[in-house]
């Protein structure tokens, strides 16, 4: 059996994460030669960082005033800080699989530089991003199978436990498209959406759980998830969704397919 409760906790506010959205705005001044020259591994969090952490570690302690049965977490800083300030207690497992997707040649880098030196990698992310991969780096489809580790170890180790995991962005929509079986065109209607509610914010909460939230009764898999952003619930739907794991009739594979217009006869 998988857990019984699985909470997903995305990292905090990082020095990355700023660096990156003044450069998107055109203030390229955080990418100085020292920043630019350390690993994204090696990113701490920012003081707002630090109050989102503490704000998720309280919403944590109000909804389950326990230690958790099993507590990991991604090896890079920001989410080993993340972890440290939610103050949960008991032991933390540190696990390379939970790491951020790889941006390879991408990574570090200034928003201005990222679009002149690397126009053609973009124009390739714009054809499919679920399945491109910078040059030295993952795509996301490839990060989908460390999670596919991960949910094992779950499955082996975690049996009707209640687990946390500390992890980063775009790890946490590899964890969604796993546990939800999320075809990829629901992957990208809602990688486009403009709907804050669609997003996964810094420290953002997913909550998944076995235990059916309206009539207490237990079921095999992970039928339920919610999503909340403890340090701003204006930005989160926080109220309980049944998982439907989609499924397809032939006329539906015909629907799909025909969805595409043939280009060689």
């Amino acid at each position: 059996m998988m857990p019984k409760d699985l909470i997903l906790v995305r990292h905090a506010e990082s020095e990355g994460n700023l660096a990156n959205k003044l450069s998107r705005a055109g203030d390229h001044s955080a990418f100085t030669p020292e920043f630019s020259q350390r690993h994204s591994s090696k990113w701490r969090l920012t003081d707002k960082g630090i109050y989102q952490a503490k704000s998720a570690g309280e919403w944590l302690a109000s909804y389950f005033p326990f230690t958790f049965e099993r507590q990991y977490t991604s090896e890079y800083l920001r989410a080993v800080e993340t972890a440290m300030y939610l103050g949960l207690g008991g032991e933390w497992y540190l696990d390379f699989n939970l790491r951020e997707r790889d941006q390879g040649v991408m990574d570090v880098l200034p928003d201005n530089e990222r679009q002149s030196r690397y126009a053609e990698e973009l124009r390739r992310r714009e054809i499919d991003s679920f399945f491109w991969a910078p040059a030295g780096g993952e795509s996301l489809a490839q990060a989908c199978l460390r999670i596919d580790r991960v949910l094992t170890t779950l499955h082996r180790e975690c049996s009707n436990k209640r687990v946390i995991i500390v992890n980063h962005g775009e790890i946490m929509w590899a964890f969604r498209v796993r546990l939800e079986r999320m075809t990829q065109i629901r992957f990208h209607e809602l990688d486009a959406s403009e709907d804050p509610l669609d997003h996964i914010h810094n420290c953002q909460i997913l909550h998944y759980t076995r235990i059916n939230p309206f009539t207490g009764e237990e079921a095999r898999y992970m039928n339920w998830m919610r999503s909340i952003c403890p340090w701003d619930t204006t930005l989160s739907s926080n109220d309980w969704q049944e998982i439907i794991r989609p499924r397809f009739t032939d006329a539906d594979l015909r629907t799909l397919v025909e969805s595409t217009p043939r280009l060689i006869q």
